[in-house]
């Protein structure tokens, strides 16, 4: 392998997360490390170098070419996590100095370049270990705050489900925990996606008994319903950036669901009026529409069949 594959590898062992496992990054390392092509990693060393003089490096050591234009994409996608790392220290030599300054310098740590230079050697196991034990891998601290920002969402038998975060999957929370209990309390929760992993929950035994199509919840909207004691099907699109139920979204729905007996309620959900005011010209007419931040009405997008007189 040529040194920038070798790089990625190095990249990957000291936990990167996949995102900085490129061309891009293995350069940039490179570049702090003074290693060319022909460089041996036991001669990797310590300098102080600016994202100006790294681009540079690239171009002459490697033959490739980064535009001024760049600079931010390096700092913000590749120097920032290998400073997060523990892999990059910045401005070691004038602490005071501003991080917008040109003259921002970074330097490899002590800590990653003592594992760095013994790479391809019977030590270099060890020395990724002893490398991770210090300063942890960046894709595990990734992946715990992502979990900490998951959505916990109560499921109605007492299980629960975790969304990831997002205003997306809180109005698919408020769904379940307000509007559910407002206006089908003993509904089933038969279909959640999630913006994520777009099937989260799935009743497959509800379902088959119902006669929706198992090989088709992809099609599904965010969230079904079903209420026995009524045979309602509550079909539930949570509007924050993809659509309502329209009118091509309904007939969409009904050939997925043309084996199904339950009679259907076509229902968009929005977080509040802003979001109803940008959506309205295009929901289907005989559906119904709740607010999130009002949720104890609904709107019935065809006065006639609730044409009544209020006390």
């Amino acid at each position: 392998m040529g040194k920038i594959d070798e790089a990625i590898g190095i990249l990957e062992s000291l936990g990167l997360p996949k995102a900085q496992q490129n061309d891009r990054s293995a350069l940039t390392l490179l570049a702090v490390l003074d290693l060319k092509e022909d460089g041996k990693w036991s001669e990797a060393r310590q300098r102080n170098i600016r994202i100006h003089d790294i681009l540079l490096f690239i171009q002459s050591s490697y033959n490739r070419q980064y535009a001024e234009n760049t600079r931010e994409t390096i700092r913000r996608q590749t120097l920032h996590q290998l400073m997060q790392a523990g892999i990059v220290d910045i401005n070691t030599d004038d602490q005071s100095r501003p991080t917008n300054s040109p003259n921002t310098v970074y330097t490899i740590t002590e800590e990653a370049l003592s594992a760095i230079k013994e790479f391809s050697t019977k030590d270099w196991s060890a020395a990724v270990n002893e490398f991770i034990k210090q300063k942890g891998k960046l894709i595990d601290k990734y992946d715990q705050r992502r979990a900490q920002r998951q959505i916990e969402l109560p499921l109605p038998k007492g299980s629960a489900i975790l969304l990831s975060a997002g205003k997306h999957n809180e109005l698919q929370k408020e769904i379940i925990e307000e509007f559910r209990a407002r206006f089908f309390p003993e509904s089933e929760v038969v279909y959640i996606g999630d913006t994520a992993r777009k099937m989260l929950h799935f009743d497959e035994e509800l379902a088959k008994k119902l006669g929706i199509p198992i090989t088709l919840h992809d099609k599904l909207p965010d969230v079904v319903l079903y209420v026995p004691s009524k045979n309602f099907l509550a079909l539930i699109e949570a509007v924050t950036s993809h659509g309502p139920i329209t009118p091509k979204r309904q007939i969409e729905l009904e050939k997925v669901l043309e084996k199904c007996k339950a009679k259907r309620i076509y229902i968009s959900v929005f977080p509040d009026f802003h979001q109803l005011k940008r959506h309205i010209d295009n929901i289907a007419w005989e559906t119904e529409i709740w607010i999130a931040d009002r949720p104890d009405h609904m709107i019935h997008f065809n006065g006639p069949k609730f044409l009544t007189a209020y006390q």
